[in-house]
């Protein structure tokens, strides 16, 4: 027994070795490029929730943190370095119960936040407040307007505020505000979940209101009327299934058949990586188990994202419409003693690798998906950024959204391999995923996510055609699956340096389990 023993575990050893041993080839067809990743896959999203905006973001003048006009300094330059494009703004279920009058002017109103753990809502940030970040971070407005509670009417009177440089009461009361000259906003969301919590809509009885909104809510900027024209986004849909189909379906024969009066040149598509709403995966302390179901469930958005392109593509073949994923991201248990409607929870190196999954997944799709954001920007859900009162920790997906910075506006190229397995009781994942770009500076950008999270991941990259004499990069990995950066220990996942070697028009690394790495050629 003891010899059968023996010999099982010498076998199991050799399987163990071949398997840390096994290359994984790719090649690179640089000769061929597809569509540009658009900078705005990488938006953020800031909705009036627990600590996104209050604390988050705003602190007020006379906070004793270091702030500009109210805005906290760290926060805003952590943003700055991983140059945010766009901040979707102000929901979010949010955005259809927020009356823009009650968060402009000296006095503002103090109200109740229904959706979002029944506190007071003070609008001590408000219209300028957002804009005024905007400024500060280099993004452009993502505005969301209230379909569900609001008319019409309101809204057309927030854009005229916002844009027109007439001398209208509404200009003058924005100058008089702080602001004299008229904002820029390159995309407007009308409504927001029309299909739940903004209303309960039909498709069909949303299509009419989007309609009406599209024709009344109009954009007065000089400088938006020919060139950099305001880019009118309508609600999508909320997942898979018949009914999520169905209200594609509607809203894309209604735009087939629109007339001059109306227009869409977006849909949304809002999904989370949940695995059963009822009973949420845990943020902290989980295992291996945990790790493969949640992956499993994150890579789903690739069928949803070609579902809805199928239905899109049979009316707009020209792809004029894009496909604007502005809600995702993994969702999870609130943190146990906070408020559950605050949705805080903790982000690990597993939310890395699930950012890193469907970044690549965007960017296959880049045709399509030309803006995406990402839920949500600071303390909420898939955070960038946590904070506590002075205190603020960068999160392994702020990582790996730094990492990406030269994908954006790159432009695709192909790159082919056989992916290999990784698995974990019955679920098999592929072992690895990987995309190349070719920058904006010239050079080429090659990812590769190592899913595997116990063997490294031998790369071996074919670069014919391809004349490249070195090649720098990062990566970043952890000791464990559910490893975080804390307040106490804000360094344990951040990205540091690759070894790369190029010989016989190769690229051949090493990459960690559990890791994201980024590599140029030069």
């Amino acid at each position: 027994m003891h010899k059968i023993s023996l010999s099982i575990l010498v076998i199991c050893l050799v399987l163990v070795t071949f398997a840390a041993a096994q290359k994984v080839e790719l090649t690179v067809d640089a000769s061929k490029s597809g569509a540009k990743i658009d900078r705005n896959i990488f938006g953020q999203f800031a909705e009036h929730l627990g600590y996104g905006v209050y604390e988050g973001i705003w602190v007020g003048k006379d906070s004793k943190i270091p702030n500009t006009r109210g805005i906290r300094n760290d926060v805003v330059n952590a943003l700055k370095a991983i140059k945010v494009p766009n901040i979707r703004y102000p929901g979010g279920c949010f955005a259809d119960e927020y009356h823009w009058r009650k968060g402009i002017g000296a006095k503002r109103a103090a109200t109740l936040n229904p959706n979002w753990g029944g506190v007071i809502e003070p609008n001590t940030f408000g219209t300028h407040e957002y804009f005024d970040l905007l400024e500060q971070t280099g993004a452009e407005a993502y505005l969301s307007i209230n379909v569900g509670s609001g008319t019409p009417q309101e809204a057309a009177e927030w854009l005229e505020y916002l844009t027109t440089d007439q001398p209208t009461d509404f200009a003058k009361e924005r100058a008089a505000n702080g602001h004299p000259a008229p904002y820029k906003i390159p995309f407007l969301g009308i409504g927001n979940e029309s299909w739940d919590c903004g209303g309960n809509f039909t498709a069909e009885a949303y299509l009419t209101e989007y309609k009406k909104y599209n024709r009344f809510v109009r954009n007065f900027n000089p400088a938006q009327q020919k060139n950099d024209k305001m880019l009118s986004i309508g609600v999508g849909p909320g997942g898979g299934g018949e009914r999520y189909l169905d209200w594609t379906e509607v809203m894309m024969k209604g735009w087939k058949n629109h007339t001059w009066s109306w227009d869409m040149q977006g849909l949304s598509l809002h999904n989370y990586t949940v695995i059963n709403w009822g009973n949420k995966h845990s943020s902290i302390n989980f295992g291996e188990k945990e790790y493969a179901e949640i992956l499993k469930e994150t890579l789903k958005m690739d069928d949803l994202i070609k579902q809805h392109s199928a239905i899109m593509d049979k009316y707009d073949p020209e792809k004029k419409i894009a496909l604007v994923v502005d809600e995702w991201g993994a969702w999870y248990a609130p943190l146990p003693g906070s408020n559950p409607g605050f949705l805080v929870q903790q982000n690990s190196q597993r939310d890395a690798i699930l950012a890193a999954l469907n970044i690549n997944i965007f960017a296959r799709h880049a045709d399509r998906v030309r803006m995406a954001n990402i839920a949500q920007m600071i303390n909420v859900l898939q955070a960038m950024i946590m904070t506590d009162k002075e205190k603020m920790v960068l999160t392994p997906t702020y990582y790996v959204f730094k990492m990406y910075v030269p994908f954006q506006d790159a432009t695709f190229v192909p790159i082919n391999y056989q992916s290999g397995s990784y698995k974990n009781g019955e679920i098999t994942l592929p072992r690895i995923d990987a995309i190349a770009a070719r920058g904006k500076d010239g050079k080429l950008w090659i990812e590769i996510t190592n899913v595997d999270p116990n063997q490294e991941a031998e790369v071996e990259i074919d670069l014919s055609g391809i004349k490249a004499k070195s090649a720098v990069g990062e990566t970043l990995t952890a000791p464990k699956v559910d490893s975080i950066n804390s307040f106490e220990a804000p360094k344990v996942v951040v990205p540091k340096p690759i070894s790369a070697k190029i010989q016989d028009g190769k690229l051949m690394m090493k990459l960690s389990p559990k890791s994201v790495t980024v590599v140029s050629l030069d």
